[in-house]
């Protein structure tokens, strides 16, 4: 049954689309007075469900379908869980897009990658900035993060006034960009907020997150006692991070280089915004091997085991430029997302069969979390005092454990979201009032597919259980013309099989001497299918693809 949105006009609704029950692809929607204001629009990573595909975005044909009521979109940062999507997603979307300059400038360098058609138009605000959308006004706040100009969303309506925290962390050290703005917080924490739209990564992580200043301390001791080559791996999107590990390298003696997309695009936006000085110099990829072994530093994606990534093509010996040779130090200044540590663990496999040095955040203080620890979280309510608390950004045991902490710190109402909940902001009658559509789209090379549809059922059958293949060729009436065609890649092999393979052959072929005159090609391929079917499912309980293909002569 559709929702009657018309009901609730003059209430204050929150519909995520994607970020809650599940860690990334953040989206998430506002409504009140018939009007949509949309923040952050991000990527997932696919799992073994989706074969052939490695990022996701969120199903928004709810939203395509108001578009014209769409006012805006706002993002918190420049992560690819809340950005990723929009080269993806923004043409059938067409809203302006508001952003500070330094997510501004690295959504540039995406977009260049959109290809020829209409592009977005971006409106940059300052950090701390404010700007009205129609009925919602909208209030910037600074926050900590792993990323520069990460911004809390206070969205005044005449409901009420919601805190969006997107990801945050309090860091007294941070690096890059000033620290949390407490004040801000607390001005509007004095009774005044509705309810607090939060960050749940961590709630199951006692104490604080630690500090990027003490990582940067430890860091560049690393890499100062590695007497090879040294390769880091960490979030490209991570800027303080990659300034950490330049200032390390030069420090230790080492020259730079930067290997992956991703980590080229997040240098650039950093140079522009003054986050990083074009001082700094980077060794091209192509020259690094000749520098020697203890003088450089390889700077690069795939802390995640991504297939195609810098650090996963080294391991497997495929990188066009970069070899890795024994001795040489990997160090993942980065943590496991869950859901990569199969991919992640082959990546080390890789590494180790290369007799390659592992060094990882068990060992050594390397990596800390940019989101909040329960202690982080507690401040966090402490400041803005939220009368209804919706936890996002989590699975839904993250955003269970959140909602369990808030009514512990005193918040009276709290809802735990999922994704395509309405979600209703009213105090006292906080709730899941309905749902709507919601899901993944796979990204498939070029192509945006559907991850519940034809191609990708018909990928995960094939990877499963095989296919088969059988030619046949007839006359006009029916008659067998040739020997019938079988092949069976992935269920049966050539020569330990031949004997099914000619059983197979015998039955096709006795079934097809008997084929009524006037049969047409259809009811011949189903008869051979069903024959098929009954077969394997027989010999070997499998249910493979099975094609027919019929020529006549």
């Amino acid at each position: 049954m559709t929702f009657d949105f018309s009901k609730y006009e003059d209430e204050l609704l929150f519909v995520p689309l994607g970020g809650s029950n599940e860690i990334g692809m953040n989206l998430n929607l506002y409504t009140i007075g018939g009007k949509w204001l949309m923040v952050d629009c991000g990527i997932g990573f696919a799992n073994d469900y989706l074969p052939g595909v490695e990022v996701v975005v969120p199903d928004i044909s709810f939203i395509v379908e108001r578009k014209d009521d769409l006012l805006g979109l706002v993002l918190t940062h420049a992560h690819e869980d809340h950005l990723g999507a929009v080269p993806y997603l923004w043409r059938e979307l067409e809203c302006p897009i508001y952003a500070t300059p330094f997510t501004t400038s690295f959504l540039k360098h995406k977009i260049s990658e959109m290809g020829p058609g209409k592009k977005p138009k971006l409106h940059e605000l300052p950090t701390g900035g404010s700007v009205k959308i129609g009925p919602f006004g909208i209030d910037l706040i600074d926050l900590t993060h792993s990323i520069p100009e990460m911004q809390a969303v206070a969205i005044t309506t005449s409901a009420g006034v919601v805190m969006h925290t997107g990801d945050w962390k309090f860091d007294a050290k941070p690096l890059i960009g000033p620290v949390s703005d407490y004040d801000g917080l607390k001005k509007y924490g004095n009774g005044n907020v509705l309810a607090m739209v939060c960050d749940s990564t961590n709630v199951f992580v006692e104490g604080e997150s630690g500090s990027e200043g003490e990582v940067q301390i430890h860091l560049s001791k690393v890499i100062s006692e590695c007497t090879q080559r040294v390769v880091v791996t960490t979030f490209a999107s991570n800027l303080a991070r990659v300034a950490t590990v330049i200032k390390a390298a030069h420090d230790a003696g080492r020259m730079v280089c930067l290997a992956g997309r991703s980590l080229h695009r997040v240098v650039a936006a950093a140079r522009e915004s003054g986050y990083l000085s074009n001082e700094v110099e980077f060794i091209d990829e192509r020259d690094i091997m000749n520098i020697p072994r203890p003088d450089a530093l390889i700077l690069c994606t795939g802390c995640q085991g991504e297939p195609r990534a810098a650090l996963t093509r080294m391991a497997k010996g495929e990188h066009p430029n970069i070899k890795l040779t024994p001795g040489d130090a990997v160090i993942f200044s980065s943590r496991k997302i869950p859901g990569n540590e199969m991919k992640i663990n082959w990546t080390l496999n890789k590494l180790v069969e290369r007799r390659v040095e592992i060094i990882s955040e068990k060992e050594h203080f390397i990596h800390v979390s940019g989101h909040p620890a329960r202690d982080e979280l507690k401040r966090m309510y402490e400041l803005v005092r939220p009368r209804i608390a919706v936890p996002t950004h989590g699975e839904a045991r993250h955003l269970h454990e959140h909602a369990k902490l808030a009514r512990s710190l005193g918040v009276k109402e709290t809802v735990e979201a999922h994704n395509g909940a309405i979600i209703w902001l009213a105090e006292g009658e906080a709730s899941v009032i309905g749902k709507v559509k919601s899901g993944y789209m796979a990204i498939d090379g070029l192509s945006l597919i559907p991850s519940d549809g034809d191609i990708l059922r018909t990928r995960r059958k094939l990877r499963d259980d095989g296919a088969l293949f059988v030619s046949v060729v007839l006359d006009n009436k029916g008659g067998l013309q040739h020997p019938v065609q079988l092949s069976a890649p992935g269920v049966l092999d050539v020569k330990e099989d031949a004997e099914l393979i000619e059983e197979c052959i015998a039955e096709l072929t006795h079934l097809l001497e008997h084929v009524k005159p006037r049969s047409s090609d259809e009811q011949i391929k189903e008869s051979l299918r069903l024959c098929l079917r009954k077969l394997f499912k027989k010999e070997l309980d499998k249910k493979p693809v099975i094609e027919v293909q019929i020529a006549r002569v």
